[in-house]
Order: C-alpha cells, then sequence, then structure tokens
C-alpha cells in the first residue's frame, strides 16, 4: 500500500478508514491521520449519493465499484477515481479497499472540453447550442407553472464600423466588454448567449409583460450608450433589441427567434436605440406562415422567381425613358403570391440577399436588350431593401450587375426609402460615396411618408425624388395633394433633381404633373408592370 503512487484507504465494511496511505494523507489532510473517520466525511456533500451507492454495491454483491467523486482537501476539491473492493480480513470479516487515483487534470480537461462546447470562446456567454437548451428548459418550466417569458434579439449599433476601422482584435475586445456590460443589467435567472458577430440573444424567465421587457430593454441600452475606454479609444457605439413572448408570439424556439429578430430589425429601422416588441396586428407579414417560407425557399431552387418591368415615361413626350424592375413570385397551382407577403418574408429570413442579387443582376441584363432594341440608352430602376442596404457584399453585387450587363454606372437607379437612408446616416453616407464613384445615381422612393427632415437632401448625393403614389391618386381635386406636390416638385427643380410622379392612372393626373414641371411618371395610364417580352414589344413600338 506504501508503495502504491496511488492513495490506499483500508475500510471496515460500513466505510471506516482504518489505514490510509502515505500517499492518501498526502493528498487529502497532510500531517493529519485519517484513521477513525468515515470516508463520507472526506468525500464532497455533493457526491455522497454516488459514494453510498458505490460501498452498498460492493458490500452486498461483493463485486468491485468504480466511481469519480471530488474529496475535501486544504486547497479545495481534489477529483479522484475510487475502486472499492471487497476481501475478508484474518477474522473473517469482510473489509473494503479503496484505491484512489488522482483525475484532477482530466476532469479539468472534460470541463474545459464542456465548456468550449456550451460557450462563446470570445466573450464566455452561452453560444447557441446552450441557448436553445435554455430557451427549451424556459418553455417547459411555462407550460408547467402557466407562466411565460420573455426572448430579446440584441444587435449593437455601430460596431462593424468600429470594427472595419480599427480592426478585428479591438473589436473582439469590444465585443467583450460590451458583453459583460450586458450581462450586468441582467438577473441571476436569465440567460444572455452570443450567437454570431455582435449579435446577441438573452432569455427572461417569466417576464412577459411590456413594462417589465422595456425597463430591462432600458437598462441594456443605456449602459450600451456610455462610452467605452478600449486600447486607448474612447468608443460610442448602441444596442437595438426585438422582443418576442412565450406563447403568446411563437410556441417553438424557431418562430421565437424569427419574431424576436424581425422586431429588432424594426427597431433598426425606425431609429435604433430602442426596444420594440413583437406585435401580430402590426407584423402581419407571412413569415410566420412556416409552410409558405419553406415553399419560398424551393421556389428559389425551382427558379419560379421572375421579374416584371414597368415602364418610366418622359411626361411631356411620353416617351419611354426606363423601367422599374418588379419582382414576382409566381408559384405553381397557386397563382401570383403578392409581394407585400413574400418581400417582407425574405427580409427576416435573409433571403432578400440572394433575390435582390439575382434581380439586380437580371434586371442590368434585361435593360442592355431593351437598349439594343431600342438603339437608344435607357435607365433600370431597382429597388433596395434595409437588409441588402446594410449587407457587406451589396457593393460587390453591384459591380458584378455592371460588369455582366455592359451598363454604365448612370444606367442604373437604386431606389432607397427615406426610413433606410435615416437608420444609419453614416452607413448610408459611405455607401452613397461608393455610388457617386460609380455614377450610379439614388433615387428617394415613397418620398414624403417618412423622415419629415429634408436635410439629408443637403447631405446625401441623391438624384431623384419619386412622388409617393399617396399624394397623386386625388389629383388634381385634391387641394391638400395639389399643394405637396407643388411643395416636392419646387424642392426638387431648386436642388437640381429628377422627379418620378408613381401611381399615374388617368390623364387629368399626368396633364396636372406635367404643367407642374414633372420629368417622368410611372403608373396604369402609360404602362402597366410587363414580362420582359411584353416591355421589348411596347419599347419598340413607342
Amino acid at each position: 500500500m506504501e508503495a502504491a503512487g496511488d492513495a490506499v484507504f483500508r475500510m471496515a465494511d460500513y466505510g471506516r478508514i482504518l489505514f490510509a496511505s502515505t500517499r492518501a494523507i498526502e493528498l487529502v489532510s497532510p500531517g493529519t491521520s485519517l484513521n477513525g473517520l468515515h470516508l463520507g466525511e472526506i468525500v464532497d456533500e455533493q457526491d455522497h449519493a454516488a459514494l453510498d451507492a458505490a460501498l452498498a454495491h460492493t458490500v452486498s454483491s461483493g463485486k468491485p465499484s468504480r466511481a469519480n467523486m471530488r474529496l475535501k482537501t486544504p486547497h479545495g476539491a481534489l477529483w479522484m477515481e475510487l475502486q472499492i473492493a471487497a476481501y475478508f480480513n484474518a477474522d473473517g470479516q469482510t473489509e473494503l479497499l479503496a484505491v484512489g487515483r488522482d483525475i484532477s487534470g482530466q476532469q479539468e480537461t472534460e470541463e474545459r472540453l464542456r465548456h468550449m462546447a456550451t460557450h462563446d470562446v470570445l466573450t464566455g456567454l452561452p453560444n447557441r447550442s446552450l441557448l436553445s437548451d435554455r430557451i427549451h428548459m424556459a418553455i417547459a418550466q411555462s407550460r408547467r407553472t402557466g407562466t411565460g417569458f420573455a426572448l430579446l434579439a440584441l444587435d449593437l449599433d455601430g460596431f462593424k464600423k468600429v470594427n472595419d476601422a480599427l480592426g478585428h482584435p479591438l473589436g473582439d475586445a469590444l465585443l467583450s466588454v460590451a458583453a459583460a456590460r450586458l450581462s450586468e443589467t441582467l438577473r441571476d435567472v436569465d440567460t444572455l448567449a452570443r450567437v454570431g458577430g455582435d449579435e446577441f440573444v438573452a432569455v427572461l424567465p417569466e417576464a412577459v409583460s411590456d413594462a417589465e421587457i422595456q425597463t430591462i430593454a432600458r437598462r441594456m441600452i443605456s449602459v450600451m450608450q456610455m462610452p467605452f475606454e478600449i486600447q486607448g479609444h474612447t468608443l460610442y457605439i448602441g444596442t437595438s433589441i426585438g422582443a418576442a413572448v412565450f406563447p403568446q408570439h411563437g410556441d417553438g424556439e424557431v418562430k421565437l427567434l424569427a419574431h424576436a429578430d424581425t422586431a429588432m430589425y424594426r427597431a433598426k429601422e425606425i431609429g435604433k436605440g430602442r426596444c420594440v416588441i413583437y406585435d401580430q396586428q402590426k407584423f402581419t407579414q407571412p413569415e410566420h406562415d412556416v409552410s409558405l417560407e419553406a415553399a419560398m425557399f424551393q421556389a428559389v431552387r425551382n427558379g419560379e422567381f421572375l421579374l416584371n418591368y414597368q415602364p418610366i415615361v418622359d411626361a411631356g413626350s411620353r416617351q419611354i425613358m426606363g423601367f422599374e424592375a418588379l419582382m414576382r413570385w409566381h408559384r405553381p397551382g397557386e397563382g401570383l403570391v403578392p409581394p407585400s407577403q413574400f418581400i417582407p418574408m425574405a427580409e427576416s429570413n435573409g433571403l432578400i440577399n440572394l433575390l435582390g442579387a439575382w434581380a439586380l443582376k437580371a434586371a442590368c441584363v434585361q435593360l442592355k436588350r431593351f437598349e439594343e432594341a431600342a438603339n437608344r440608352p435607357l435607365y433600370i430602376s431597382v429597388n433596395v431593401s434595409p437588409r441588402q442596404f446594410r449587407n457587406d457584399q451589396f457593393l460587390d453585387v453591384i459591380d458584378e450587375a455592371l460588369r455582366l450587363s455592359g451598363l454604365h454606372g448612370e444606367q442604373l437607379l437604386l431606389e432607397i426609402t427615406e426610413g433606410i437612408l435615416m437608420s444609419d446616416p453614416e452607413h448610408a453616407e459611405a455607401f452613397l460615396k461608393e455610388m457617386v464613384a460609380r455614377n450610379v445615381r439614388i433615387a428617394i422612393d415613397d418620398f414624403g411618408t417618412g423622415y419629415s427632415s429634408l436635410a439629408y437632401l443637403k447631405r446625401f448625393p441623391i438624384a431623384t425624388l419619386k412622388i409617393d403614389r399617396a399624394f397623386i391618386k386625388d389629383l388634381p381635386g385634391s387641394i391638400k395633394d395639389v399643394a405637396i406636390c407643388n411643395v416636392v416638385l419646387s424642392l426638387a427643380k431648386h436642388l437640381n433633381l429628377n422627379t418620378v410622379a408613381e401611381g399615374v392612372e388617368n390623364e387629368a393626373q399626368l396633364q396636372f404633373l406635367a404643367r407642374q414641371g414633372c420629368g417622368l411618371i410611372q403608373g396604369y395610364l402609360t404602362g402597366s408592370p410587363l414580362l420582359p417580352e411584353q416591355a421589348l414589344a411596347m419599347l419598340v413600338a413607342s
């Protein structure tokens, strides 16, 4: 026993120590005899059940047993693998022999591997795998107790700008500090996970009222608005938050995460630095229809999406000057799916980047064919979604579209809403500078229906204002619409901007707009959205 490198304990059959080897004493209690103690007195309380089971098995069956448990030492818990065997002593009484091997290093390695499998290496927060477990636990608990819980999706505002300007090492340091700050705002029962990049998700058990959610969200927003001192730099970022509540907003992990994500993007769109709670009445897009979403992914593979082209016509001469490319989804057996259904869904699930890239390239290539048939220059107008606008690869998509089609930059007009432009002015300014370098033009779509401030017209290189159909449909009979159109057209004239009036459906509207100096019109009066061959025939005949 003394020669063994492992700890050895000789015990009475109920676990009282009769003898402990020198190695056992060195590991467990240097300089102190262990004789007379029960083995359970030096085993951590958490492992008493495992010890009792091993002792009982060996005594009752006579067969050896093995168990891993923690032994108490002056320096903390020591993981030991105990192998316990029974034998008869010289008096015929049952005794036990336990041989313990120090496995602390092995156990620490296993713990570290388990932690790495369930936690984010950079921030130490739970990762997607552990988050999924916590969500399922919260769902199970909610079903038992009848109380719900909230799920928050967080995205850091302005992080990408810092990361690009100062490098990934500093960005990683910023993420670590941000994660620590966010964690400090939460309760012990809450879970904060990093799910990728600068995106986080929080699980808030039993927090279901709007007031509770907003209180917690405000704390998170507040700490993120404080300056960060990182490696000699004073940095300012923020966070936008979307919330979904179980079971009102989803009965499972996938729906809850999707709806919280949708709400978070809405928070970004309307100004950032705020929390938006998912609302079924307001967010009625069918991205929540799982079967339709599955059909949409299938539609991408099957090539069910197509482009229609609506003529954009000179208000005076009525000559076609260009086309707006409009995406359509023709679902076999169902007919056309309205864009108001599938566009928000594509924005929510990320397909908009793939569809938008395809649409931009296909529209540019098609315009080149229109030009060759008409033997004169034309331009193509393409809508840009919020997610595309924030996508790092969007510039590459534009370059590829121009290269494939052979179009000049000025023949491409990108339509962006006021909300997209003002949701992240710094990003917008950088993006528009890249457009100027390529001679690509920018149009403000639905002008007048978004932000009331006109400062961006001065700040950004805008080429065209598209007057929303809401201001056109009652012309020329509505005094208010007449006044609004006159103001917009006058403003555009003095700023040297082009104007396109949308939704022109009758001659009276066209005549009024032409008299007031509107340059271009678009609507059913001069051409509905057409298939490429129909648009080509109309172009050649004009």
